[in-house]
């Protein structure tokens, strides 16, 4: 017949409870030491990969420890509404000011004086909206007149999720309105090209596949680096199926960053994120900024790669008399005039 162990109830005591409360206690602090989330918009994927091993080896050098940076992309309002939703973000860089400020004002999760933390303005790197086309541009395309014909396929992506294609979109406007001198005439220009547009994806990303891979549309309006980038993989592939376009103008579309104050101070992060969003202003990370066809603010780093940015006019949202919290309000809030135009359509 088989005997059983016979079972001693475990009475611990109070040190021991107290011994077990604080270990957990420690165990969770190195946990949340060791996770730090970057959350990002679409097309900085392969531009913060390099960064990332950048950075931790220069902590590694200074710090003698290591840690592993995650990262998170997606459109830019979606990524901003995921942080004030509770997506445990340490450091955030996004598509435009409007969503670090809306994380600010609604979540109180970043200091409202965030833009004043580091230089210009917080912001590291900016970029333009330029076009992508299929090879011999069989379109003709060569500015924005030339998207609004009737017969030609755009895409871009949706302004209520992404901030790539809120710039899009102003880029658009911008030129309409410096030409014609009139915001009637621009908000009719932008009908005609949302007339032309066949597939809204919610992320620049997402735009850039659906036109390189599912082969979707002529020309894809999207950020100079998303383009440069497809091109460069379409040349690593083999291919030569594509063909980068420059209008004559564009917006410059700042792209600033911001240390998610609260939750990094919660998850000890907050050295390491003060620290990350420093080197992206180095000279070393301006240089991987570069690399990856994001324009930099470094002088000298700009001279020396000049040649990956060829020149063209840009205005600023200043320029057409708005800031972002008017251009928001008035054009993508809900029944603003993207909604009134794609109502329409």
């Amino acid at each position: 017949m088989k005997k059983f162990t016979k079972f001693i109830p475990f009475k611990p005591s109070f040190s021991a409870i107290l011994f077990i409360f604080l270990g957990f206690g420690i165990m969770t602090s190195l946990l949340a030491e060791s996770s730090f989330l970057h959350v990002s918009f679409d097309p900085t994927r392969e531009l913060y990969e390099e960064i990332n091993k950048s950075f931790l080896k220069s902590w590694k050098e200074k710090k003698g420890s290591e840690f592993t940076i995650q990262q998170s992309h997606g459109g830019s309002g979606k990524q901003a509404r995921a942080v004030i939703d509770g997506l445990d973000a340490d450091v955030v860089s996004l598509a435009l000011s409007y969503d670090i400020d809306s994380i600010a004002t609604k979540s109180k999760l970043i200091d409202v004086n965030w833009q004043t933390k580091l230089p210009n303005k917080s912001t590291p790197y900016y970029s333009t909206i330029i076009f992508l086309v299929r090879k011999s541009n069989p379109k003709k395309i060569k500015d924005w007149d030339d998207i609004v014909k009737p017969g030609v396929s755009v895409i871009t992506p949706n302004p209520k999720t992404s901030g790539g294609a809120r710039w899009n979109y102003l880029a658009a406007y911008g030129y309409a309105k410096r030409k014609f001198k009139s915001d009637e005439k621009a908000t009719e220009f932008i009908k005609a090209l949302y007339k032309n547009t066949s597939v809204l994806d919610t992320g620049a990303r997402g735009s850039t596949t659906t036109f390189v891979n599912r082969k979707i549309g002529d020309v894809l309006i999207t950020w100079e680096n998303e383009a440069k980038l497809a091109l460069d993989e379409e040349k690593r592939s083999g291919n030569n199926s594509l063909e980068v376009v420059y209008p004559s103008e564009s917006i410059k579309a700042e792209t600033p960053v911001a240390v998610v104050t609260k939750t990094a101070t919660e998850k000890g992060n907050l050295e390491k994120a003060n620290a990350y969003l420093e080197f992206l202003f180095t000279k070393e990370g301006q240089a991987i900024i570069a690399k990856h066809f994001f324009r930099p603010i470094d002088p000298a780093t700009a001279k020396s790669s000049a040649k990956e940015f060829p020149k063209l006019t840009l205005f600023s949202l200043s320029d057409l008399g708005e800031t972002w919290e008017t251009a928001q309000k008035k054009h993508f809030a809900d029944g603003g005039v993207f909604d009134a135009i794609y109502k329409t359509k």
